[in-house]
Formats: C-alpha cells, sequence, structure tokens
C-alpha cells in the first residue's frame, strides 16, 4: 500500500499532557502524531517553556485578553509549527551529509517500503548524493503531520459577571478557532461523538473547504467505534460542505482514556464493514459536499477528495499491525499506550513510567474516576490515586478545581461544577447524610472521582522541572489494558523497530492476541452490566442485541482466525478461547421481564 508518510503507524493523542509536546520530539523523523488542545493553560506554559529553552519570542496571554484561550492555541501551535519545520530541515541536511544517521533512519522504516529500498541505494553508493538525498527526502519523507484532538463533549459555556457568553467562546468552540487560525496544514481529530453546534461551527473557517486543486488546507478526522456512526457524522458534516478526511476507528475497550463500549460490535467485525463499505462513505459524503459547495459558489471537486480509514486500540506486535494493513487496507494504525514507555516521544514522568513498566494485568482495569461520567482506564497505584484518598480520609474529598474544564453539571449552579469538585461532593454528601440511609456505596461514587484537568497536565510539568500550583493531585494516567504486556522503557528507535518486525520489546510470557483481548474485555463488560438491579425494558433489549452481537463477531472471528495466515502461530489457542467466551456468554442469561396474565 503507498501512503504520504513513510510510516503506517502514528501516535493518538493521550490525555492533556502526554503528547504535548510529541511532535516536536517525533515529526522530523515523519511520524503523524496528535497534540490535545483542551487545555489552554498547559499549552501557554508549554509555549513559554519552549520559547526559553529554543531562544523564541514569547510574549504571554493572559486571562484579561478577550478570547485568550483560542489565541493561546493559535500560538502553541504556531510554535509547534515553526519548530517542527526547523527540526525537520537540520534532519534532512544530517540525512544527506552522515552515512551513519542515514542508515539509522533507514532501519527505522517500514522493512518493504519504497523509502527503504529508495534510501538504501544512496546509503551504500561511493559517491557524492547529498543533493539527491535531500530531493528524495523532499519528495517522499515529509515531516509528520502535527494533528490536533478535541473532545466534543468538553464544550463548557463560559461565562462574564455571570452572564453567559456567546457559544463561540465554549471551550471546544474556542479551540476550533485557535486551530483554524493557526498556520498548520493538518487536521482536527474530533473525539467523543457528535456536537452539531461544534461541527456547523467548522464551515465558518475557510481552510476547511477545499481549493480549485481540491487540495485541504485544514481537515477533519472522526474517531468513530462503527460504521453507522461514521455515515451519520460524516453526511451531516458533509451537509455543511465539510469533507472528512478520515475515519479514525478505536476499539471500544480495548483503547487508552475513555471506554465508548459498542452495542456488542467487535473491532475486527466493524473493520469488514468499513473495508466493504469504504466506497459508500466516500460517494454519500462527496454527493452531499458538491451541493453545498455549488449553492455557497465554492471550488467543487470533480472527484471525491481522499478518504483514510485508520484503526487503533490494543495492537501490539508487527504481526497484529501488518495484518490491519493487510486485511482491512487500513491507511494507518494507532500505537499509543506504548509509548508511554519512550521518553523520546511522551511526557510521562518518570515515576509514572516505571509505574507503567512494573504493573501487572490485573493492576489495569476500568474505572468510574471521570467527571464525564464515562468508563476510564486506568492502573492502581498512581500519585492521585494516593492524594485523593488522603484528602477523604481528612474529610474533605474532592478538588479544588482550578481549571473547571469539565464543570459541566449545573444541578447546584448554573454555571456549572464538575463532579470531582470538593463544592460539588461537599453537596451531594450533605444530602445522602440527611436521607438517613446507609449510604456508603452512595458515597464511594461520589469521591471516586479525580480531577483529570489537572491529573492528566501535570506529568508535563513533572517531566519538564516545571512548577506546579496550587493544590497537590499528583498524576493520573489512563493507559490502555494492552499496556500489560509492555514491561521496560525503551528508545523511540526500539519501539519504531518493534512496529516493524526488527526488533520485540515485549514482555517474556503470555499475551492475547489483540482481537481475544478485546473479547474479554466485552464478555467482562457484559457479565457486569447484568448485575445491575431492576433492569429497564429498554436496558433488556439493549443488552439482548449486545449479546447477540458478541455472539455474531465470535462467529466472524472464528473463520478469520481458520483462513487467515497472519494468525498460524496462535489459530489453536485463539480457536480454542473463542469457544470458551462463547460458552461462557451462551451461559450469561438476559433477564426478561415479568408478563401479567
Amino acid at each position: 500500500m503507498t501512503t504520504a508518510q513513510p510510516h503506517t503507524f502514528h501516535i493518538p493523542v493521550m490525555g492533556l499532557a502526554y503528547t504535548i509536546d510529541t511532535p516536536i520530539k517525533v515529526a522530523k523523523f515523519g511520524i503523524d502524531s496528535v497534540v490535545s488542545i483542551v487545555d489552554d493553560e498547559l499549552m501557554e506554559r508549554m509555549r513559554a517553556f519552549y520559547s526559553q529553552k529554543l531562544a523564541l519570542p514569547y510574549k504571554e496571554i493572559t486571562q484579561k485578553m478577550a478570547d485568550y484561550r483560542a489565541e493561546r492555541t493559535t500560538q502553541y501551535l504556531n510554535m509547534l509549527d515553526r519548530v517542527v519545520k526547523q527540526k525537520y530541515t537540520d534532519f534532512c541536511a544530517e540525512l544527506a551529509t552522515c552515512k551513519e544517521s542515514l542508515i539509522s533512519f533507514i532501519n527505522t522504516v517500514p522493512q518493504m517500503s519504497h523509502v527503504k529500498r529508495g534510501l538504501q541505494v544512496y546509503a551504500y553508493s561511493t559517491f557524492d548524493k547529498s543533493q539527491e538525498i535531500r530531493n528524495f527526502l523532499a519528495q517522499h519523507v515529509p515531516p509528520g503531520t502535527i494533528d490536533v484532538n478535541i473532545m466534543t463533549k468538553v464544550d463548557k459555556t463560559n461565562f462574564s459577571q455571570k452572564q453567559p457568553l456567546p457559544t463561540i467562546y465554549n471551550d471546544a468552540h474556542a479551540s476550533l478557532r485557535g486551530f483554524a487560525n493557526s498556520t498548520l496544514g493538518s487536521s482536527v481529530v474530533l473525539s467523543a461523538g457528535m456536537n452539531p453546534s461544534l461541527y456547523s461551527y467548522i464551515s465558518e473557517f475557510n481552510d476547511f473547504y477545499p481549493d480549485r486543486f481540491g487540495h485541504l488546507k485544514k481537515k477533519v478526522i472522526l474517531k468513530v467505534s462503527d460504521f453507522r456512526s461514521a455515515l451519520i457524522q460524516g453526511s451531516f458534516l458533509a451537509k455543511k460542505g465539510i469533507w472528512v478526511s478520515e475515519y479514525r476507528i478505536e476499539s471500544g475497550l480495548n483503547c487508552g482514556g475513555h471506554a465508548f463500549a459498542t452495542d456488542g460490535l467487535l473491532l475486527g467485525s466493524i473493520m469488514e464493514e468499513f473495508k466493504n463499505r469504504r466506497q459508500e462513505l466516500i460517494e454519500t459524503a462527496h454527493n452531499l459536499m458538491t451541493k453545498v459547495l455549488m449553492q455557497k459558489e465554492l471550488p467543487v471537486p470533480v472527484q471525491p477528495l481522499p478518504l483514510k480509514i485508520t484503526v487503533q486500540g490494543g495492537v501490539g506486535t508487527a504481526r497484529e499491525h501488518d495484518f490491519l494493513l493487510d486485511e482491512y487496507a487500513a491507511d494507518s494504525v494507532g500505537w499509543g499506550s506504548p509509548f508511554l514507555l519512550v521518553p523520546e516521544a511522551t511526557a510521562t514522568d518518570a515515576q509514572t513510567r516505571q509505574l507503567l513498566a512494573t504493573a501487572c494485568d490485573t493492576d489495569f482495569y476500568r474505572s468510574d474516576i471521570s467527571p464525564l461520567g464515562v468508563p476510564f482506564n486506568a492502573i492502581k497505584g498512581t500519585t492521585n490515586e494516593y492524594f485523593k484518598a488522603k484528602r477523604i480520609a481528612d474529610g474533605r474529598p474532592g478538588s479544588s478545581c482550578p481549571k473547571k474544564l469539565l464543570a459541566l453539571n449545573t444541578q447546584y449552579d448554573a454555571e456549572g461544577l464538575c463532579t470531582a469538585s470538593h463544592k460539588y461532593q461537599k453537596l451531594k454528601l450533605q444530602e445522602l447524610t440527611a436521607s438517613d440511609v446507609d449510604f456508603t456505596e452512595e458515597q464511594e461514587a461520589i469521591t471516586v472521582k479525580s480531577c483529570l484537568c489537572v491529573g492528566l497536565a501535570n506529568p508535563a510539568y513533572i517531566e519538564n522541572e516545571m512548577v506546579i500550583k496550587g493544590e497537590q493531585q499528583g498524576v493520573v494516567v489512563c493507559p490502555g489494558p494492552n499496556l500489560a504486556y509492555f514491561d521496560k522503557q525503551v528508545s523511540l528507535s526500539q519501539m519504531v523497530r518493534h512496529i516493524y518486525g526488527y526488533e520485540f520489546v515485549l514482555a517474556e510470557g503470555y499475551r492475547p492476541n489483540m482481537f481475544i483481548k478485546e473479547l474479554d474485555l466485552y464478555v467482562e463488560y457484559f457479565r457486569e452490566s447484568l448485575l445491575t438491579n431492576n433492569l429497564t425494558a429498554a436496558q433488556i433489549k439493549k443488552w439482548t442485541v449486545f449479546k447477540a452481537n458478541l455472539l455474531s463477531g465470535i462467529a466472524y472471528y472464528e473463520e478469520l482466525f481458520t483462513q487467515s495466515v497472519h494468525f498460524e502461530e496462535q489459530r489453536m489457542d485463539n480457536l480454542q478461547k473463542l469457544q470458551e467466551y462463547k460458552t461462557q456468554l451462551e451461559a450469561l442469561v438476559v433477564p426478561q421481564l415479568a408478563v401479567a396474565i
């Protein structure tokens, strides 16, 4: 498969801080990565840090400015753009003049790629080919893209003197405007579902429309969990004249961060549907978009614009990586959590990195710590866990909530409170006390919430020895369960070579196939969900469909594992596991409502 980039993997967004400066570290090697642009304070502080480190001009953007959230975003992204371009230029010069560096780079690109074959000619040439090498790099090895992520649900209304500001000043809207006004020519990754107001706002920025050559300066990537969601969201945007350049399919449970479970649809079956219906996505969006562009008297592409299908969630070996590319014609595979063990790629503090490296399978779990009310992948033993428990023991649960990015609950305050905040938890606990019943379980459900805004930003501050202000929150980390099978810190070169099958950096011992691991997580999730008391008719219908989808997914995998050459070594083990999970599922009975006679 051909691709504009030299690599067949990308580094997805991780938390607020873990990939906040990843492009500076990896883009020069042609590696795409994604930066979260939710936290404007973090971006402002990181801009100040790099400006001092690299002797760049810097003028602080304070909260006194009317549009400071968007402006902070723009200026941080412009800084990333400037630094990456310079690092890329310097790296190309190094490859063109240093044979050792060139050979080292060749050994970190896909084994059978055109980039590897092309550069090998120069690496072993006896003549000075520096200009030819520069020309080849310019044509075939562009810098990795600096993509940005906006979690669509983090779109709090902001206030001035107790009065709500216009919607364009909502958090996610301001983040989008900051990206749209930046010098970047890259993509915004929209995750966590559709936000109609935010999606419509995209159409107000010219960079998201194709020029007369069919080129998009800024693109839209949608992170989705199934084909139906992709078709609905893609069509919505197309009706605004906006093309979705990539659908990024993520495992519902075998991933890092928030875990948005599907209706029992498994990743393999989902990818199969995308492969079979890819043209439908393209044609539907093209037809809808061209009508709108004609009405707006904007350039109309004669042919549909390029569309990528990428996948991420639980990938851990070169064989799984290659399988996803070959079997489903994926354009790229996301490798997230393993890069938390790569200091050259992510802003992970040393203590957290050590915790991740030494953790075993049972240390990773789905938690209820997110104020968004969505299951959140977590690991036991974090410093945030310690400080949260200490405040509870001291009789003052909750966070001071300095950033208020997740202050979305309006039960007690029209301007919103975060359910992890001290103020919200105090009010909620007072209600429980007044009810005069045993409320231990309910109390735990309230106080379990963590301050993600601070906890997910702290790693960058700690790693770069920056001052952390305010109440101690420690570090929140949200790795995917797949990280249990990696047990040591590795270099960037080692991890990339692992992805392409040159090296093997996994821990010794048994590791289930990524599809088997996801199935295990879904069966566990289904079993736990059936323990809910007093299921409603709607819930019973949901879990009946959920079970049927899981059984259908198992049948799909049975055929896949039997036929695919990629699974020859694990074939018998995979088929045995499928039968075990099938037996477990058949034994799990969805309760039925009693029918009156």
